[in-house]
C-alpha cells in the first residue's frame, strides 16, 4: 500500500495529487502523433460526444502545425484542454482505437489534445473571429461547461451573451469536482479566461437566480435562456446519524480539496458509501491527504459498479479498500462519527436484498457519502410552464434542447442525470445552434 501523509504544504499537495495525464513535451508529442494510423471513418472520432476530427489534429501535431491542431480540437470542442485531461479516454476515443484490437497501446489521443490546446492558451494565440452582433440577447444560468459551450458558441453566431453564476469560480464540476490528479485549478481557469478573450461573454460571477422575480426580469431582458444549473447537493440516505460531524458528502468534500486542500479535514479512517467514479475520487483524495485507511462499501457486487473500471484500480492504487454486497443502516456516534453500521444484501432478479441478522459495524472517524445529487426541481418550479421527468431531470426535445417552454433551453447534467463535461460541452453547444434556428426562423 502506497504512503501518503497528511500535507502541509502546496508542494506536499503537488506530490500527492501528481497529474495522471501530464503535459507531453514537443519531442513526446512529434512521436506520439507518429503512431497514428489515420484511419479511414476513424472510430476514435465516432467515440467523441463532440466529434472532435481526431486523425486530423493528431496528423497537424505530425507536421508542425500545433495552432491548426487547437483549432480542431476547439471547432468542436469549447473544452479542449480540460476534456484531454478529466475525459473517460479509456473508454471513449482511446477505448475505440483500433490499436487495442492488436494489443498495441493505444493512441494517447488525452494528452496530444491536452498538448495542442495548452500550447495556444500559454501563448495567447487568437484563433477565432466573431461576426457583428445579430441584435439578439441570450441568458445562461450557470457557468458549467454546458453553460460556457453554449455561450462560446452563440458568441460565435452573433448573440450577445451574459452568463450568471451563483458561485465565484466558473466551469462548474470542471473546477468543483475533477479531482486535482486529473486536472489542476490553474489548468482550468486559464482555459477559461482563454475562452472569455476568445469570444467575449460577459459572467457575473456570484449572482445566484433564485426569485420568481429574477426570472421574470430575466425573461422580459433576453430573447432566450439557457439552464446549465447542473445538480444540487448530495442526496440523502434517510438513515440514522448522518446529521452527524464529519458524515459529509462527496461532492463538498471534493470541492474542499478542490478550493483549500490544506484545509480540508479527513480522518485517519475513512469510509465512503458508493460505486460510482465520485465514490471513487473521495476515496482516492482521502488517501492522498493521508488517511491511514479507506474503505470503499458497495451495496452490489463489483462488476455492477457505476464506476470505470480504470477509476476503481486508480482508487485501489492510492490504498483504497472495497467492501462490496453492503448497504449501510446508520452512522454512529455520539456528536461525531465514530463508526457506521452495514447489512450485507444480495441481488436477487436483478434488485438488491437485506439478509437479515447480517448486520457489521467499520470503526471510523469520517464518513463519505456518495450516493448522488439531487435534482434542482425547486428552482426548475420557479419557470413557468417548464416540465422534468420523473428522475428530476429538465424534460427537453432530444433533437433540440428545447424545454416545454419555448423560450428556455437547457443541457449538461441537468438533463442528462450527470453525465461526463465532454458530454455537457457537447449538449451546450448543439443547444446554441438550435436556440439560433429557433430564433432567427422565417
Amino acid at each position: 500500500m502506497p504512503e501518503f501523509y497528511p500535507p502541509t504544504t502546496e508542494k506536499d499537495i503537488e506530490l500527492a495529487f501528481g497529474q495522471i495525464k501530464p503535459y507531453m513535451n514537443p519531442t513526446m508529442a512529434h512521436y506520439e502523433s507518429s503512431r497514428c494510423l489515420f484511419c479511414y471513418e476513424a472510430p476514435c472520432v465516432k467515440a467523441c460526444p463532440t466529434g472532435i476530427d481526431i486523425p486530423l489534429f493528431i496528423r497537424q501535431i505530425n507536421t508542425g502545425n500545433v495552432d491548426g491542431a487547437a483549432k480542431t480540437i476547439y471547432n468542436s470542442n469549447y473544452f479542449g484542454n480540460i476534456c484531454g485531461k478529466v475525459c473517460p479516454t479509456e473508454v471513449l476515443c482511446e477505448g475505440a482505437c483500433v490499436f487495442n484490437h492488436q494489443d498495441v497501446k493505444p493512441i494517447e489521443i488525452g494528452r496530444l489534445q491536452s498538448f495542442a490546446t495548452h500550447h495556444v492558451i500559454e501563448t495567447e494565440k487568437n484563433l477565432f473571429r466573431l461576426p457583428p452582433n445579430n441584435g439578439k440577447k441570450v441568458a445562461i444560468i450557470g457557468a458549467g461547461p454546458a453553460g460556457i459551450s453554449c455561450a462560446c458558441e452563440l458568441r460565435q453566431l452573433g448573440f450577445e451573451v451574459e452568463v450568471f453564476e451563483a458561485k465565484k469560480h466558473p466551469t462548474g464540476l470542471a473546477i468543483y469536482g475533477c479531482a486535482p490528479y486529473k486536472v489542476t485549478n490553474e489548468d482550468v481557469l486559464d482555459e477559461m479566461v482563454w475562452l472569455q478573450g476568445q469570444f467575449g461573454f460577459e459572467v457575473l460571477y456570484n449572482h445566484k437566480i433564485e426569485t420568481a422575480e429574477q426570472i421574470k426580469g430575466l425573461e422580459a431582458s433576453y430573447d432566450a435562456i439557457f439552464l446549465g444549473i447542473g445538480l444540487g447537493e448530495t442526496r440523502s440516505l434517510d438513515i440514522p446519524g448522518q446529521d452527524l460531524e464529519n458524515c459529509v458528502g462527496a461532492t463538498e468534500f471534493i470541492e474542499q480539496v478542490k478550493i483549500n486542500p490544506l484545509k480540508t479535514r479527513v480522518g485517519k479512517k475513512v469510509v465512503v458509501i458508493g460505486g460510482g467514479n465520485t465514490a471513487m475520487d473521495a476515496a482516492s483524495e482521502s488517501a492522498r491527504l493521508g488517511a491511514e485507511e479507506v474503505v470503499l462499501v458497495y451495496r452490489r457486487p463489483k462488476e455492477n459498479m457505476g464506476a470505470y473500471g480504470f477509476e476503481y484500480e486508480l482508487a485501489k492504487s492510492a490504498g483504497v479498500k472495497g467492501i462490496f454486497c453492503a448497504v449501510p443502516v446508520a452512522i454512529i456516534g455520539n456528536g461525531q462519527v465514530e463508526g457506521a453500521r452495514f447489512i450485507k444484501t444480495k441481488t436477487e432478479n436483478g434488485r438488491v436484498a437485506m439478509e437479515k441478522g447480517s448486520e457489521f459495524d467499520i470503526a471510523c472517524d469520517t464518513v463519505i457519502l456518495a450516493t448522488g445529487q439531487e435534482k434542482m426541481t425547486g428552482f426548475l418550479s420557479l419557470i413557468e410552464g417548464l416540465e422534468w421527468n420523473k428522475d428530476g431531470s429538465i424534460k427537453v426535445n432530444a433533437e433540440t434542447f428545447q424545454t416545454t417552454n419555448p423560450k428556455y433551453f437547457a443541457g449538461g447534467d441537468a438533463v442528462n442525470g450527470g453525465a461526463e463535461v465532454v458530454n455537457a460541452a457537447a449538449e451546450g453547444k448543439q443547444a446554441a445552434r438550435r436556440m439560433d434556428a429557433f430564433l432567427n426562423k422565417a
